[in-house]
């Protein structure tokens, strides 16, 4: 059972060099705000498997990709449903935690989400264009990403990746939920500059959109940003949902929302702990 203050192994990699953003600065934060209220320890992902079993749960937040240690990551989930570990957000995701195949099973099943093929013989399903995205299906922070013409898409379409036509976006925007809650949203009005976020105000239509996404994911508790483009006729297009260690960019919000997201946390892994208990 968890002690009055639950001990939370919170695994993160504070060297990860990611472009644009310090990932470090946002965990060194968020763990300065959760040790109000737990016992905390910072772990490298390729440490946790053999560090959890003396804490309440563990949780899992700028690890950086997986495809980086994806040994140790496959013994960190098989021995945490093993052993019956508190993983949040919980092992059971099926967006990214799962890799990138939902993003053809949202296309299959009519989702707002850019169209997705992964096989040569289905690339008349998508709307012709010029220029397509192709990447591997279990790449992640655009690792492996390239454009490429019709004929190479042609050529990459072999199962093991996903192809996708260039979208000549507006912007792109991301909105986050903690649970089912939406926190904030956060935009980069100026497409050539992905990383410079600033908040943005969205409209109803915009956050059923998001929601589409968070309820088909089913996660109980957990954070998750939910990654859209505007496409040229102005509706949303799903980029990505990410389940896994969403960066948040806690730097772009003003203080009060920032610590409005701390509080949402805090209550989620309240909740989550007492839910598992």
């Amino acid at each position: 059972m968890p002690s009055a203050r639950p001990r939370i192994l919170y695994v993160t990699d504070l060297a990860y060099q990611a472009r644009g953003r310090r990932y470090c600065d946002e965990d060194i934060f968020l763990t300065s705000r959760l040790r109000d209220e737990f016992d905390l320890a910072l772990c490298h992902p390729r440490d946790a498997a053999a560090l959890m079993g003396a804490f309440d749960a563990v949780v899992v937040r700028n690890s950086g990709p997986v495809l980086a240690y994806q040994e140790a990551y496959d013994e960190f989930r098989r021995r945490a449903a093993a052993d019956g570990t508190r993983v949040y957000n919980p092992l059971t995701g099926q967006a990214d935690m799962a890799g990138k195949q939902y993003l053809l099973d949202l296309t299959t099943a009519g989702y707002p989400v850019i169209p997705t093929v992964d096989r040569a013989e289905d690339l008349g399903l998508l709307p012709r264009s010029d220029r397509y995205v192709v990447k591997p299906k279990l790449g992640a922070d655009s690792i492996g990403l390239r454009i490429v013409s019709a004929e190479g898409a042609r050529a990459s379409a072999d199962g093991g990746v996903l192809v996708q036509p260039c979208v000549d976006f507006a912007y792109e925007v991301s909105f986050c939920f903690v649970d089912h809650d939406f926190q904030y949203a956060l935009y980069a009005p100026h497409p050539d500059r992905r990383w410079q976020l600033e908040p943005y105000e969205p409209t109803d239509a915009d956050l059923e959109f998001a929601r589409r996404f968070i309820d088909w994911n089913g996660i109980a508790h957990g954070i998750q940003r939910v990654d859209a483009c505007r496409a040229p006729g102005g509706e949303l297009l799903l980029v990505e949902l990410e389940d896994l260690n969403p960066y948040l960019s806690l730097d772009a919000l003003d203080p009060t929302r920032r610590d409005g997201f701390v509080a949402a946390l805090k209550a989620s892994l309240h909740g989550f702990l007492a839910a598992e208990a």
